[in-house]
């Protein structure tokens, strides 16, 4: 459920709003919303880092905008604490992975997700993506949520524990043969177990889409955002 408490989103070149969305318990999430300028060609639901939805995140609804879809970043964190946004200095990696993987509880996040679903749903096809630990929660978006379309998961960690879950949807993953925080033997275990989803790797570092960070590959950015754009507009 869509209420009518919207604002403009404040500071920066963002193009979209403020919105709030009610949750299976009645807590409100806030989420960042991104509009096309003409008819919309589905809805795409980008999971946020641990950094919460940031400027990064708003820039990659606004991508999805400007290529023909509604987007919204639900703030995943409002459980915990509203409004945060990080950057990406060691403190900050620090405070993401707490509030991640120690505040949230996995399971109302799954619930928190499959409600945002249910409401793009309205609008047309959901696909999902999601990038570092929304890597993770778009992995197991693609497993257990109803009405995901497809999903594309950016560097995930934490999905290799995840293999005994199965995608009921079209999946595309993306890693980075640099990336010290998934190593390559975790990519192939993810093969193995899902040998008819593509995998692409890149020869890029974690967070190679982020180019808020040193990490970022253009190259890999870019190649990455076309075959989840070309899967998007096979299956939504």
């Amino acid at each position: 459920m869509l209420n009518n408490r919207e604002t403009s989103q404040q500071g920066g070149n963002q193009m979209g709003d403020q919105i709030s969305i009610k949750m299976q318990d009645g807590f409100e999430l806030s989420a960042y919303r991104s509009l096309p300028s003409a008819q919309s060609k589905g809805v795409v639901l980008v999971i946020q880092e641990i950094f919460g939805v940031n400027a990064h995140i708003r820039e990659v609804a606004d991508v999805y905008a400007t290529q023909g879809y509604s987007a919204i970043a639900p703030a995943l964190f409002d459980r915990i604490e509203r409004d945060i946004e990080l950057g990406y200095a060691e403190a900050d990696m620090g405070k993401g992975i707490e509030l991640a993987f120690q505040g949230l509880e996995m399971a109302q996040t799954m619930r928190d997700l499959q409600s945002v679903v249910d409401h793009s749903a309205t609008q047309g096809a959901v696909g999902v993506v999601g990038y570092c630990f929304g890597g993770l929660l778009t992995y197991l978006s693609a497993c257990q949520l109803s009405g995901v379309a497809a999903a594309s998961s950016y560097y995930g960690g934490g999905i290799a524990g995840e293999l005994d879950h199965k995608p009921k949807c079209p999946l595309i993953m993306h890693f980075g043969e640099l990336d010290a925080h998934i190593p390559m033997t975790d990519v192939e275990k993810i093969k193995s177990a899902n040998p008819r989803i593509p995998v692409h790797v890149y020869d890029a570092d974690h967070g190679f889409n982020c180019d808020h960070r040193a990490s970022y590959s253009k190259q890999a950015s870019e190649l990455a955002l076309q075959r989840t754009l070309a899967h998007f507009d096979q299956h939504l």
